[in-house]
Parts: C-alpha cells; sequence; structure tokens
C-alpha cells in the first residue's frame, strides 16, 4: 500500500504541476494580448503609427477568451492534486513552538491524531464535491464566455480529491498504528533518512 499511496501522490504532484505550469502560461499570453491590444487603440500609436495599430488589430491581439473560466476550473484541480504529496510527506503547515519540547512517543501521538483529523476534513470534501459534481451535471450550467460544463471542472477535482483521499486514509491508518505501536512510521522514516 506504500508504494501505490507513494506512486500515486507524485503522479498527481506532477500532473497537477503540468496544469500549473500551463494555466502560468495561458495567463501571461492573455497579459501580453491585452497590453498589446492596449498599446494598439493607444491614442499616440494610432496617430503615429496607424499601419503598426492596424496590424496588431487585424492579428486578433488580446487577451486569451475565456481565461479565467480556465483558471478557475483548472486552479482546484491542481489545489487537488498537490495535496496527496503534501499529505504523504507531512507538509502541511504546522507550528511547532510547543511540540518540540515533547518526547517522540508524544509527537508521533499528535501527528496520528491530527493525521486522523485532516483525514476525515478530505473525505468531508470530498463527499461534498460529488454532491456538487452531481448538481452541477444535473443543472446543465455552463461557463459564460466559452461555454463549456462547469461539471467539467468539478469531475476533475474529484478524481484529484479521491486521490487525495486514498492518500490521507493511507496517511491515517500509517501514523496512528505506528503510534499505538511507539514507533515511527514507515513514511517518516523514510523523510528523516
Amino acid at each position: 500500500m506504500h508504494n501505490f499511496a507513494t506512486t500515486l501522490a507524485r503522479l498527481m504532484a506532477i500532473l497537477g504541476g503540468l496544469i500549473l505550469t500551463a494555466l502560468v502560461v495561458l495567463v501571461c499570453v492573455s497579459i501580453l494580448g491585452r497590453g498589446g491590444n492596449s498599446f494598439a487603440h493607444w491614442d499616440t500609436i494610432e496617430t503615429s503609427a496607424p499601419g503598426l495599430s492596424a496590424f496588431l488589430l487585424g492579428a486578433g491581439i488580446g487577451g486569451v477568451p475565456g481565461d479565467y473560466e480556465i483558471v478557475e476550473a483548472a486552479i482546484a484541480f491542481a489545489i487537488f492534486a498537490f495535496l496527496p504529496l503534501c499529505q504523504l510527506k507531512s507538509a502541511h503547515a504546522t507550528v511547532d513552538v510547543f511540540t518540540s519540547f515533547l518526547p517522540d512517543r508524544l509527537n508521533h501521538i499528535l501527528k496520528a491524531f491530527w493525521d486522523v483529523v485532516l483525514c476525515a476534513a478530505i473525505l468531508l470534501i470530498t463527499w461534498r464535491l460529488g454532491i456538487g459534481l452531481m448538481d452541477k451535471i444535473g443543472n446543465g450550467e455552463t461557463t459564460f464566455i466559452l461555454g463549456f460544463p462547469k461539471w467539467w471542472g468539478y469531475a476533475a477535482s474529484l478524481i484529484a480529491a479521491i486521490a487525495a483521499s486514498i492518500v490521507a486514509l493511507y496517511c491515517a491508518y500509517a501514523r496512528s498504528a505506528a503510534a499505538l505501536r511507539g514507533t515511527t512510521a514507515t513514511i517518516d522514516q523514510e523523510e528523516a533518512a
């Protein structure tokens, strides 16, 4: 199970990184296009270089249509895609001002407790995301500019949330079992090595 959870978490993080990179490129292209369009409509350019202005506008320079809609749908997927690796590596933001003075055994118990709590939260979010997906499929809502069904973004996010749920269940089990035995979890041993 450990190898499966690790592979799943890494694959989701790679996929999330690719999507996030594509979104960065999309936003940069859109911003440059909007800037170029504003430049072509600038009074000084329209009067001093009307040929350049006409060329730029004729080439269709401008923002990417529906860029906000694409970013809105894809960024949720990217966030859920990074969650499994973050959970596996215990890379969530923590404040250990008080726990750094506690014995290792108690720290393992606290880590296991918070893994169980976070697992429950991820399962709840996944469940509610599934209900939201069914609602979006049922009402046929589409985006305003591109007109693609809103449920596509929900479906992609749900796939990543299910992966996060699988990894969260594994982490909660592995760290809880190790804490009960009084040992370090396998996933934490690899991190320390």
